[in-house]
């Protein structure tokens, strides 16, 4: 494997930074998780401009513009030659020292690209449908540190990670400060009631998802009414069908939340039609590269 740092691709067991980077002592950075299909880059664009406004909102500068990030992730696949990939790519605030003072990396950020593959959930949960639970950890207020940001500190989301594992399902339902459902540990959640689509608002304490997004304008294109709603633990337990979307898992039905079936316990119509014109669409909207 050959991994991009910081200008050079070099191989796997070469791809190291130091231990003083901020990224590592303090999860001082930002990343983002992006999907290749059959050598077209998912929406690679909008990853990029999330990764700057995530950056910018933390007062990190990439090395980097637009344009050369996007080449630099292009070059990352074909030197590895994955036509189906999921990538990685890191910005963190690079070398400093024992403090905090993000000044001290002035100039030193470090940039990481990673080409490889990823299974998120098993495939059985595809046609099956998982559960879910709520768990004790709440998502991070958007006052503390916003979700909004797509930062490395994603000890929230790990805490909740283990309570759902610790209580033997694959996902964890995050609700914010007041009680309204957020979203799960690494996907947005949607649900279906009465022929209609509902998912929490950004400011609800939920990434703005580029898969979510994405699902919101395939249902508007097939004329599923939308909205972007708060969202109680009651909404999902009587809905009609339940997924979530993310990048890695793109989406996956929930058939299951609290104990509660959801619908009639089995991957629901809307979900399974969304589903099957979300992998049209993988097709056709990214960044398209040809290996040599």
């Amino acid at each position: 494997m050959k991994v991009y740092l910081n200008g050079k691709l070099v191989n796997k067991d070469q791809a190291k930074v130091s231990v003083f980077d901020h990224g590592f002592l303090y999860g001082d950075g930002v990343f983002e998780g992006i999907r290749s299909y059959d050598c077209l880059v998912f929406k690679l664009k909008e990853h990029i401009d999330r990764l700057f406004e995530s950056a910018h909102s933390i007062m990190l500068e990439i090395p980097l513009t637009k344009k050369q990030l996007i080449d630099a992730v292009i070059l990352t696949l074909k030197a590895n030659r994955l036509r189906d990939a999921y990538i990685r790519l890191i910005v963190s605030r690079g070398e400093g020292d024992l403090g905090l003072d993000p000044r001290k990396c002035a100039g030193k950020q470090t940039v990481v690209i990673i080409a490889d593959k990823i299974t998120l959930y098993p495939e059985k949960l595809y046609k099956k449908g998982m559960a879910i639970i709520t768990v004790p950890t709440v998502r991070n207020l958007p006052e503390a540190l916003n979700p909004q940001i797509k930062s490395l500190n994603y000890l929230n989301n790990i805490l909740a990670k283990i309570e759902a594992i610790n209580c033997g399902v694959e996902e964890a339902l995050m609700l914010d400060n007041l009680g309204y459902v957020a979203e799960c540990t690494g996907d947005n959640i949607f649900v279906v009631e009465r022929g209609q689509l509902y998912t929490p608002p950004q400011c609800m304490g939920t990434l703005r998802g580029i898969t979510r997004d994405t699902v919101l304008n395939i249902a508007r294109k097939l004329n599923i009414p939308t909205h972007e709603h708060v969202l109680t633990r009651h909404e999902l337990y009587i809905s009609d069908e339940c997924f979530l979307t993310g990048t890695a898992a793109e989406i996956v039905p929930v058939v299951k939340v609290d104990g509660r079936k959801i619908g009639d316990g089995k991957p629901g119509k809307i979900t399974k039609l969304l589903m099957e014109e979300f992998r049209k669409v993988t097709k056709t909207d990214g960044v398209r590269y040809i290996l040599d």
